[in-house]
């Protein structure tokens, strides 16, 4: 699939990024992988499988960073297969990009370096869609900035993604007019649910959440007219190797979709 921005745009609902955080194994993303394409394709929901193959930003050295590389490619590249869904990574360097590329539809940005030109170019030059992930840091307009790199690039499939400002020391908080600021970029505009529910850099060393508010900031999400939405899911958050903390169960990940979709519908029809 090579012109995934057409493929998210295929109905009239909210598209979705959804996933674990990092694959843990095989067995456990195709489990998450088969039940969330079955319940967006009955919603008509277009959906994207994410992992993360590696975990480079952790807070501790002795935090989990993954199975493997090439192992962790391998299994994205058969839920693809598999089940006719494209998939989407984080990369962290440019020539992690022409790796990561050869397995997955989607290079993501990860949020602490969307200002890195060298690694925007290179994720542009594989022609794979690039996601981009707001700084926390930065305000919703500079974010024109990373998206024009993409297209100078001469790579056209560009989405951002907002996942929360930084506020104070150990928190995040979501500023809605941003969503319909970045999206004057003429570009899909994802809002990152669980990552802007987290609570980060804890004196344990371990991000926290807030889980329970992102029925929540989803519905907010949709009503303000975001294009997709990103949600970490994991069979078990309480023993997910990362960021379980602000992750969604799966068991509550179909009653929510249902929801939202309801609630897209009233909005589009305004």
């Amino acid at each position: 699939m090579t012109d995934i921005i057409s493929y998210l745009k295929s109905t009239d609902n909210f598209f979705l990024l959804a996933g674990p955080c990092v694959i843990e194994g095989e067995q456990m993303a195709m489990d998450i992988a088969g039940q969330v394409s079955e319940l967006t394709a009955a919603l008509r929901i277009p959906y994207v499988f994410k992992g993360s193959y590696r975990k480079a930003n952790r807070s501790r050295i002795d935090s989990f960073t993954g199975i493997g590389d090439l192992k962790a490619l391998e299994i994205l590249r058969k839920v693809r297969d598999t089940y006719n869904i494209p998939v989407v990574t984080d990369i962290h360097s440019a020539e992690e990009a022409a790796m990561a590329a050869e397995y997955v539809d989607v290079l993501q940005i990860p949020a602490f370096l969307c200002r890195q030109t060298d690694l925007l170019i290179a994720a542009a030059q594989t022609g794979k869609m690039v996601n981009i992930k707001k700084g926390q840091f930065l305000s919703p307009e500079s974010m024109k900035f990373a998206v024009q790199k993409v297209r100078d690039a001469g790579n056209n499939q560009v989405a951002i993604t907002e996942r929360g400002t930084t506020f104070g020391y150990q928190d995040l908080v979501i500023d809605y007019r941003g969503i319909p600021e970045m999206q004057k970029n003429d570009c899909p505009v994802i809002l990152d649910i669980t990552h802007s529910l987290q609570q980060p850099n804890q004196a344990a060393g371990v991000t926290g959440g807030r889980p329970d508010l992102i029925s929540t900031v989803a519905k907010a999400g949709i009503a303000v007219g975001v294009d997709g939405l990103f949600i970490e899911t994991h069979q078990n958050p309480a023993v997910a190797k990362s960021d379980g903390a602000n992750m969604l169960q799966l068991s509550l990940l179909p009653r929510l979709l249902e929801e939202l979709t309801v609630l897209r519908k009233a909005v589009v029809s305004l």
